[in-house]
């Protein structure tokens, strides 16, 4: 039995440091180590899979020697990781990214793109359509990325640049977060935490529209910015932008405590976004079209006037039919149709039990392999009921941590989204070189980021259960009075870790309870704000950032090495983030307690 150790230097600030190595290691390599290419030109950061690497050795140096975890348990626990990690993430990214190629090769996107145009021909607002309203809907269908991934693809479709599409996506992929793939994050948070499912909802309900009023602005500020234009050119659009945080975060507060929809509350509130910002668009315009640089460029080299460039130019007619439109846009039904499905816990228990009659049980390196033909389940060797965390982390005689590989491939969600590719690909009626097209372009463009987010989060799976993650955790906890504000810190951290709200309530939400208990402070507060706080993590984490790189750029090298520069773009958005969810914790925890829900008695 490995039993883990907060402090083993006896120095806590010593271990601390120790701890955090393998976190300051990857950060270094992705975002600050100077190298020069072959041309003499220095750049900061190296290609993202040789980054991770380091940092996954540095992880298991500092996990066997200074930590003392067994070097078979620490493998293995790596290994955990990686393998979930292709189930659990990998495999919707792959399937969601299959899907949007085929519509591409059919050239079904370029009638998705005009209908988006349509809507409005403003740049500004296209940024809010995309990347927050719709990505909502694809966050609380799917999750782990895969809005980054479709709305990312869509915006460089419209000609938006490579970089900006991933790091406008990552910043709008933040508020929607916590109640991604259908609730997933809440109703682990819930099950580790032993709090009241709904009232968990609820209290993020309560945190999080405030901040999904204010990412609208926030993304076209940023996008304006990165345009190189003015201040006043991003305010102009503040009703359009206003009117899609204001419905998303109203849906938001309600939907979030109901029985019915709080595991739907990123679907109902985005479709909600995107229908209000759609008709209101119908009846407001800003007075200028606010064109991309590239645009005004070439408007200004042909003598034109920029200033002509009015959102009511008559040189934008759409050519499609309805009829046209509805089709081009039913691969995008049938993922959100699909996903919700699979998203039922009805529907998983269902797939599960498939194929219970079919049963094996034999080993596998020395650990139990058994169950179904529709779930396998692999107890992890050297690792499985081998780990104790300890007090205070987890409570007295705590039991030892599970470590099994559950091989659900029927009711992954990643299943759910291959589906509705297959099923697009038919209503699409691809030939055979298109089907084949789509595959390889699509195995060509995921090679690389497969590899850095298997090496990532194995890493996040060793500190997990060598303990280092619970020690960096364990920093915040002296805040004493500030800590509602530090609990944000505490679940953006775990989602840095680990690259998942889910893995990241999974890991502190029993500290989060017990910190509070013993501040008394209360739980439903502060257990809830470690996943809105990781929501804001989500956007630096390295999985999300080579998801993003996956589906924005097109050549392998440029990908690689793109992670780097987005990682320093975002960071600072992300700190900035974390410290409004805190400020959030701090008022309600003093200033307007009356905002925190209360569980029904007995829960």
């Amino acid at each position: 039995m490995y039993q883990q150790t907060y402090d083993p230097l006896g120095n806590v600030f010593l271990s601390t440091v120790v701890a955090a190595i393998p976190i300051l290691v990857l950060l270094y390599f992705i975002a600050l180590h100077r190298h020069r290419d072959s041309q003499g030109n220095v750049h900061l950061g190296i290609s993202a899979p040789y980054a991770a690497f380091y940092g996954v050795i540095a992880a298991f140096l500092v996990s066997c020697i200074v930590f003392r975890m067994p070097l078979a348990s620490a493998a293995s626990a790596f290994a955990l990781g990686s393998l979930s990690g292709f189930l659990g993430i990998i495999w919707i990214v792959l399937a969601a990214m299959f899907l949007y190629t085929m519509t591409v090769v059919t050239g079904k996107f370029e009638i998705v793109k005009e209908s988006i145009i349509h809507i409005s021909f403003d740049r500004r607002l296209q940024c809010v359509l995309i990347a927050f309203s719709f990505g909502a809907i694809i966050e609380g269908t799917s999750g782990f990325g895969t809005p980054v991934a479709i709305a990312g693809a869509v915006m460089v479709g419209l000609g938006f640049k490579p970089f900006q599409s991933a790091v406008l996506n990552l910043l709008a992929n933040t508020a929607p977060v916590a109640w991604g793939a259908i609730g997933t994050p809440i109703v682990t948070l819930a099950a580790v935490s032993g709090l009241d499912q709904v009232t968990l909802s609820a209290m993020a309900g309560r945190q999080l529209p405030f901040v999904s009023v204010l990412v609208p602005f926030w993304l076209v500020s940023t996008f304006v910015k990165m345009e190189g234009g003015t201040w006043k050119e991003a305010f102009e659009v503040w009703p359009a932008a206003l009117c899609a945080g204001a419905s998303f975060a109203v849906m938001q507060w309600f939907a979030s405590g109901t029985n019915e929809f709080h595991l739907m509350t990123d679907v109902v509130s985005g479709v909600f976004s995107v229908i209000c910002t759609a008709l209101f668009l119908r009846f407001w315009h800003p007075k200028t079209r606010f064109l991309l640089r590239a645009e005004r460029e070439a408007l200004a080299a042909a003598g034109k006037s920029i200033a002509t460039a009015t959102v009511d130019s008559t040189e934008w007619k759409y050519s499609y039919t309805t009829r046209e439109t509805v089709y081009a846009w039913l691969p995008w039904v049938i993922l959100i149709l699909c996903c919700a499905i699979w998203g039922m816990p009805e529907f998983k228990k269902y797939l599960n039990n498939l194929f219970s009659s079919v049963t094996f049980s034999t080993t596998l390196l020395g650990s139990s392999f058994s169950g179904t033909l529709s779930l396998p389940v692999w107890d992890m060797p050297a690792l499985h009921n081998l780990v104790q965390r300890m007090p205070p982390v987890a409570p007295v005689n705590a039991k030892p941590e599970v470590a099994r590989f559950t091989i659900n491939w029927l009711s992954a969600a990643g299943t759910g989204v291959f589906v509705a590719a297959i099923l697009s690909g038919l209503v699409l009626r691809l030939s055979a070189v298109q089907w084949k097209a789509a595959f390889a372009q699509t195995l060509q463009r995921m090679k690389i980021p497969v590899l850095v987010i298997a090496q990532v989060l194995g890493l996040g799976f060793l500190t997990r259960y060598a303990g280092t993650d619970a020690v960096l955790g364990l920093a915040f906890t002296g805040a004493g009075f500030l800590y509602p504000f530090f609990a944000a810190y505490l679940g953006w951290l775990g989602v840095f870790l680990t690259g998942s709200d889910t893995a990241s309530n999974a890991l502190f939400g029993s500290l989060q309870r017990i910190t509070a208990q013993q501040l008394n402070l209360n739980p439903i507060l502060i257990v809830a704000t470690n996943s809105t706080g990781g929501v804001m993590g989500k956007m630096i984490d390295a999985q999300s950032i080579m998801v993003a790189c996956a589906a924005c750029y097109d050549e392998p090298e440029e990908r690689s090495h793109a992670l780097g520069p987005i990682f320093r773009t975002i960071f600072w958005h992300s700190i900035a983030g974390a410290a409004v969810i805190g400020l959030i914790a701090l008022l309600q925890a003093y200033v307007f307690p009356g905002m925190i829900p209360i569980p029904p008695v007995g829960k």
